[in-house]
């Protein structure tokens, strides 16, 4: 056979293959996935079938391998078994007629009760590291440390030294930081040098490490950022343990700082944020540790609000945070205030908002104007006219503040802050964390923080954000596309 003859054959062999892919994917692909991912897959397998083939094998799963949903399958069970007796409001200040649904769906998705506690809002950055720094100092029993990104550099070099000498005094000290968030970001190797010199017990989240046999869908992140001292204290929100700048060489060159928020929480609402630890340190060693925390036991706070810790994530069965989103939205009498740096919707949540804005009530959207990841930030723009003409207000935070904070407010008697985004990734690929409050207090602390964002931020007008050129708005419309490939 000459060769002619062979790259014949080889590229007839080559179509056949193609086709039998397409087949294939139109049986496989849509199982189980949302018609907007199923479709996009669809299009790039039928398009490039070897490309599209290798990219779904690589990130077409978007859970958790089976192992590790059944580990939460039996931490939820422990919990629920632990918690007995706690599914309602607990007494005192109730909240509105549809906060006991909400906390029933919360309760039946992640397991955690509502309990009492108190939430401080820390908006400074600074003064968030320097406040966590300060309750290590003072830890007894153990240190419970979580960041998606944690990197040891000028600014969070008295945070390491609080986590040696808590270490050195005989304090037990354990750190989780996910492996390719870190890994990603400058000093990875310096961190890892110093965790290992003082002698703290650290694991890696989500290792991508197939010579060592630990290896998933390389995308799903562990994206929490949570700080339990001795269960009398903890921190949840959406700052990471690193420079305000980030350490990248464009951040510092275009003077990028990032604006977060932060929460510090006492009462028993601190054992669900370390039952969120407790269960990723399981998840990544098998051990199981003996900090275990009974809210019912820890004394209240001086301010008692209502709080519910909701975990979410691949290792769990639904989008617990979308559910989550959705209701407060379709729950809303007067005033929705969401802030989200990254917001690419789903067409659920796109719906809620449109929907909240066109039945008369005050919806605001705080995002920033200028944005660190150039796919995300051109999707969402695409987001913004249907959003502008239902009658959501759009504030652009300005430069050269990112606006990483991520939180809403509903009415004045409920909110939620945490570690996640309003975007796919953080509904199906991220594990996260988000706090429930209910109480006016808290409410009123945080409409303060939007007033704020208000006052320096700039309103985006339909009118506006129509003006701009038709190249810009073809790139937000190819980068939407790609956003669906979940």
């Amino acid at each position: 056979m000459d060769l002619t003859n062979i790259l014949l054959h080889g590229t007839v062999a080559l179509d056949v293959f193609g086709w039998v892919v397409r087949i294939v994917a139109l049986i496989v692909v849509p199982t189980n996935r949302r018609p907007s991912s199923a479709m996009a897959w669809l299009l790039t397998i039928f398009l490039v079938p070897y490309f599209g083939l290798v990219a779904f094998l690589m990130i077409g799963n978007p859970k958790l391998p089976k192992v590790r949903r059944e580990k939460q399958r039996r931490v939820n069970s422990a919990i629920l078994e632990l918690t007995a007796g706690m599914d309602t409001v607990p007494a005192g200040d109730r909240g509105p007629d549809w906060l006991e649904s909400l906390v029933t769906l919360n309760r039946n998705l992640g397991a955690m009760p509502m309990v009492p506690g108190d939430a401080r809002l820390i908006d400074d950055y600074d003064h968030g590291i320097a406040q966590m720094t300060a309750a290590i100092e003072g830890a007894q029993r153990f240190v419970h440390c979580q960041f998606y990104i944690f990197a040891l550099d000028r600014t969070t070099t008295p945070f390491f030294a609080a986590l040696e000498a808590a270490q050195a005094r005989g304090v037990s000290v354990k750190v989780l930081l996910d492996h390719i968030g870190s890994l990603r970001s400058p000093h990875y190797r310096r961190t890892v040098r110093e965790l290992k010199r003082i002698g703290v017990d650290w694991r890696l989240a989500l290792p991508v490490q197939p010579y060592r046999g630990r290896y998933q869908r390389p995308d799903l992140r562990n994206h929490r950022k949570l700080l339990v001292i001795d269960g009398d204290v903890a921190f949840i929100g959406s700052q990471n343990m690193i420079d305000r700048s980030y350490n990248k060489r464009g951040n510092l060159r275009r003077g990028l700082l990032w604006q977060e928020l932060m929460a510090r929480l006492e009462g028993p609402v601190v054992g669900g944020v370390n039952a969120l630890f407790l269960t990723d340190w399981f998840s990544e060693t098998d051990e199981v540790l003996e900090t275990e925390i009974d809210p019912s036991t820890l004394e209240l706070p001086e301010r008692v609000l209502n709080c519910q810790v909701v975990p979410s994530g691949p290792g769990f069965d639904g989008e617990n945070n979308l559910k989550l989103f959705n209701s407060l939205l379709y729950n809303a009498e007067r005033r929705i205030s969401v802030t989200s740096p990254y917001f690419v919707p789903d067409e659920s949540l796109l719906a809620a908002f449109t929907t909240a804005a066109e039945r008369g009530v005050e919806v605001e959207l705080f995002v920033s104007a200028i944005g660190d990841q150039p796919f995300v930030f051109h999707a969402q723009r695409s987001y913004y006219e249907p959003l502008l003409r239902a009658g959501v207000r759009i504030y652009l935070y300005p430069a050269p503040y990112i606006l990483h904070a991520k939180h809403l407010t509903v009415d004045d008697d409920v909110a939620v802050l945490g570690s996640s985004n309003m975007d796919i990734r953080s509904f199906e690929l991220n594990l996260e964390a988000t706090l429930l409050v209910s109480g006016a207090a808290f409410v009123d602390d945080m409409r303060r923080v939007e007033d704020h964002y208000r006052e320096i931020s700039h309103e985006l007008t339909l009118d506006e954000h129509n003006a701009r050129g038709l190249p810009r708005k073809v790139l937000d419309n190819l980068a939407r596309l790609t956003s669906a490939l979940q």
